[in-house]
């Protein structure tokens, strides 16, 4: 029986930040739900050196202001690669107010690509505004690991990181899936939110897919505070 490659998840480190987005862009681009919102938060593209470098130094500009992100990094031990990646916002002190909540819109677009960008991001922020309110808790923006290392269990990895984080400090956590994501999650104990609680679906003449397109909300409770 093969042995299973050992990973290590621990906080993505300042020259870490390209290899970190090297997986991101890598696993969005191969996932059809994530290779649509690249085009959508990217619509002029993102796989040339030029665009690569503008957003690695607009990543580490933003590093030095954020006040709730953070960025994890999954290694294979056996290499020393970066494999994998989580951004994560914690929220250990609430914002109390909802404009504090609001949706902050998409700075670098204008015109219509914002205006596209907004009708399927806004409404992700405003389902999690339904659900998590002014809570304490962690929102995972993102979990994505390279396509040439899926399979191995990195993903589960990753999210088993995070969990222990979310029963370590008694915080739930609340995420947007992908449908194909969405079973592992639910293996590892997430659940969909209930549809009265919150729903998102998105139009298909938004996105240009054949079909409207179903958000999976996901949820996880702590495990010291479960029934």
């Amino acid at each position: 029986m093969p042995t299973q490659t050992p990973f290590a998840v621990l906080p993505a480190l300042i020259p870490d930040i390209k290899s970190v987005y090297d997986a991101y862009f890598a696993a969005f681009a191969a996932d059809a739900d994530g290779r649509k919102m690249l085009e959508i938060l990217f619509p002029g593209g993102y796989t040339s050196p030029e665009f690569r470098k503008a957003h690695t130094d607009g990543t580490l500009a933003w590093l030095h202001k954020a006040e709730s992100q953070y960025t994890w990094k999954c290694v294979d031990v056996s290499t020393g690669d970066i494999v994998g990646m989580a951004l994560c916002d914690v929220f250990i002190k609430p914002k109390t107010t909802k404009a504090e909540r609001a949706y902050p819109g998409i700075p670098w677009l204008e015109g219509e690509q914002r205006e596209r960008a907004d009708k399927v991001l806004a409404p992700l922020c405003e389902a999690r505004e339904k659900v998590m309110g002014g809570g304490s808790y962690i929102y995972v923006h993102a979990i994505a690991v390279d396509p040439k290392h899926q399979g191995r269990g990195a993903g589960a990895v990753i999210v088993k990181e995070l969990i222990n984080l979310s029963d370590d400090s008694s915080l739930p956590i609340y995420l947007e899936s992908s449908a194909s994501a969405e079973g592992l999650y639910k293996k590892m104990g997430f659940v969909r939110v209930p549809e009265e609680s919150a729903r998102v679906i998105h139009s298909k003449s938004v996105l240009g897919t054949e079909t409207d397109v179903e958000v999976p909300l996901m949820i996880k409770t702590p495990a010291k505070t479960r029934l």
